[in-house]
C-alpha cells in the first residue's frame, strides 16, 4: 500500500538529484541546502520513530540542519537559471502547441479520480492507496504519471525529469521550503501557548458574548497571522487554538468544518498581501523579471479586499446555520 512516507521519499530522490548536480558544479552552498532538505525528506520518519523511542539525536540534529538552512537560505538569491537556446524552445513549443498543457492538467484530474474513485463500493483504490492520507498521495502519484505524460509527449530523456526539476528548484531557490517550514512554526507556536495567549488577549479586547465581535476577530487575526508568517497554514492552529474552538465553537456553537474552510480561505487573503509569502508573490516577480519586485502584491490587494469582505459574510452567514 502507498502511503505518505513514500511520497517524501520519491521527493526526497529528486532533491538529492538536485544536490549531487549542484555539488558537481561546485556551487557547494546550494548542493547542501538541497543535502539537507533531502535528509528530512528520505530519514523523516525515522528521525520521528526515533525520537518518539527515546533517542533524540536524531531529531536535535535535524533541528541543527534547521538553523543552517536559515544560514544557507540568507546568502543565496533568488535567480533565473538559463534554459536553453530561445529560438529552440521557440520552435519546440510550436511543435508541440497546446499538447504542453497535457501533463499540467493531468495532475489535478487524476487527484479528482483518485479521490472520487476511492468513494465507489469495490473500487479498489483504498486498497492500493493509504485512505488516510488520500488526497496527498493522489497528488504525489499524479505528479509520477505526469511526469510519464510529459516524457511521452515531448519525446524527452528520462533524465530531463531530473536536470529539469533541478533547475526549477534552483530558479525557485530557498522559498520551496518556505509553505512547510512556516506550517511547522504554527504547530510549534500552539504547542509553547501561542494560542492560549491570543485567547487571552482577545478575551480581554472585544466583547466575548457576541458571536459576529469573535468572528471578526477570527477572521481578522487569520489575515493579520497569514501575512505577518506568510502562510495561513502557520496562523491557522494559532487561531483556531485562540479563537475559533474555545469561542466560535465551544461557546457560540459554530459548525466546525464550515468554520475551518472558510476560515482558511479568509486567511489566503492575507497571501496576496504580503512579500513574506514569498513563494507567491516575490518568486513570480523574479522569475517575469519585473522591474517591480512587490508589482505582484500591488496588483492582488484590490482582489484581496473584495475577498476578504466576501469570506466574512459568507462566514456571517454559513458558520452558524
Amino acid at each position: 500500500m502507498l502511503t505518505l512516507p513514500y511520497v517524501f521519499k520519491l521527493i526526497g530522490v529528486l532533491i538529492v538529484g538536485a544536490a549531487l548536480l549542484n555539488a558537481r558544479e561546485r556551487r557547494w552552498s546550494t548542493a547542501a541546502f538541497w543535502a539537507i532538505v533531502a535528509v528530512a525528506c528520505v530519514a523523516g520518519d525515522w528521525i520521528l520513530a526515533a525520537d518518539k523511542a527515546g533517542t533524540r539525536w536524531p531529531a536535535q540534529a535535524m533541528g541543527g540542519g534547521v538553523v543552517a538552512l536559515a544560514l544557507l537560505a540568507s546568502r543565496s538569491r533568488t535567480r533565473v537559471m538559463d534554459d536553453g537556446d530561445p529560438a529552440t524552445r521557440a520552435a519546440s513549443a510550436a511543435r508541440l502547441g497546446n499538447r504542453l498543457f497535457i501533463p499540467a492538467l493531468a495532475i489535478p484530474a487524476l487527484v479528482a479520480v483518485f479521490v472520487l474513485a476511492a468513494k465507489l463500493p469495490g473500487s479498489g483504490v483504498t486498497r492500493v492507496i493509504d485512505p488516510a492520507q488520500l488526497p496527498l498521495i493522489s497528488l504525489g502519484l499524479a505528479a509520477v504519471i505526469a511526469l510519464a505524460v510529459a516524457l511521452g509527449v515531448t519525446h524527452a530523456a528520462p533524465v530531463r525529469g531530473l536536470t529539469e526539476g533541478r533547475r526549477l528548484l534552483d530558479t525557485i531557490g530557498w522559498p520551496v521550503v518556505l509553505p512547510t517550514m512556516l506550517a511547522t512554526l504554527g504547530s510549534v507556536f500552539v504547542e509553547t501557548g501561542v494560542g492560549k495567549a491570543i485567547a487571552a488577549l482577545v478575551s480581554a479586547a472585544i466583547p466575548t458574548q457576541s458571536w459576529f465581535a469573535c468572528l471578526l476577530a477570527f477572521g481578522l487575526g487569520m489575515i493579520a497571522f497569514t501575512a505577518i508568517m506568510g502562510n495561513a497554514f502557520a496562523a491557522f492552529p494559532v487561531m483556531m487554538a485562540g479563537i475559533g474552538l474555545p469561542l466560535l465553537v465551544t461557546r457560540h456553537g459554530a459548525n466546525p468544518a464550515a468554520l475551518g474552510a472558510l476560515g482558511m480561505l479568509t486567511g489566503y487573503c492575507g497571501t496576496l498581501l504580503t512579500p513574506m509569502a514569498a513563494n507567491f508573490n516575490i518568486v513570480p516577480a523574479v522569475l517575469l523579471e519585473l522591474r517591480d519586485e512587490y508589482g505582484v502584491i500591488r496588483v492582488q490587494w484590490p482582489t484581496s479586499l473584495a475577498l476578504i469582505i466576501a469570506n466574512l459574510l459568507l462566514m456571517s452567514l454559513l458558520v452558524f446555520r
